[in-house]
């Protein structure tokens, strides 16, 4: 059973039970696949354009058999602003309890330099010009310097692969998910 600290292939997740944003139950593991995400802050303009990428396409992950579970590190009252229309479940972890858990980590001194990638950058300013407001992206006293992290879990609670990114812009794509659900 896994321990605190990062996640890897073949270990096995406790049951639990978290509550979205909505205050609805989301047990973990569930029936089918879990793609479990731990992004950054709420108003982050790259992970809200991510997010909206998966939303287009949650039919087929649907019909994979793959449930989506996202999870910040802000108050539901903040994600309630920028997660509240995600046609899948969004948790509130604000005091990082499952990001430590899981071992997430964010850009420190020694990692910084590498999380400063064209690519991020690229994608930075991208998301910035497709916000529909820049007030989400001053994050309102929230820590900026969070990474992403990303778990495929299947019904009985084993990690299937799991993904930690080393910049903003690291995570799985759609494509990546359908394949490593159609891998497993």
């Amino acid at each position: 059973m896994h321990t605190i600290g990062q996640v890897n292939q073949g270990d096995r997740i406790a049951p639990r039970t978290l509550v979205n944003i909505e205050g609805r139950p989301v047990p973990i593991p569930a029936d089918g696949l879990i793609h479990l995400q731990f992004r950054r802050y709420a108003g982050c303009p790259v992970c809200n354009m991510h997010l909206r990428s998966i939303a287009a396409r949650q039919q087929e992950l649907v019909v994979a058999g793959i449930t989506e579970v996202v999870v910040f590190h802000s108050s539901t009252a903040a994600m309630q602003e920028f997660q509240a229309e995600l046609p899948f479940d969004a948790i509130a972890d604000p005091e990082r309890v499952l990001y430590a858990e899981f071992g997430v980590a964010s850009l420190t001194v020694r990692n910084f330099w590498k999380g400063l990638t064209p690519r991020s950058w690229r994608t930075a300013v991208r998301a910035l010009r497709a916000a529909p407001t820049l007030k989400g992206a001053l994050g309102r006293g929230e820590k900026h310097l969070g990474l992403p992290a990303e778990l495929l879990i299947d019904g009985d609670g084993r990690v299937l692969a799991a993904h930690y990114g080393e910049h903003v812009d690291d995570h799985w794509s759609v494509d990546d998910v359908l394949t490593l659900a159609r891998e497993a």
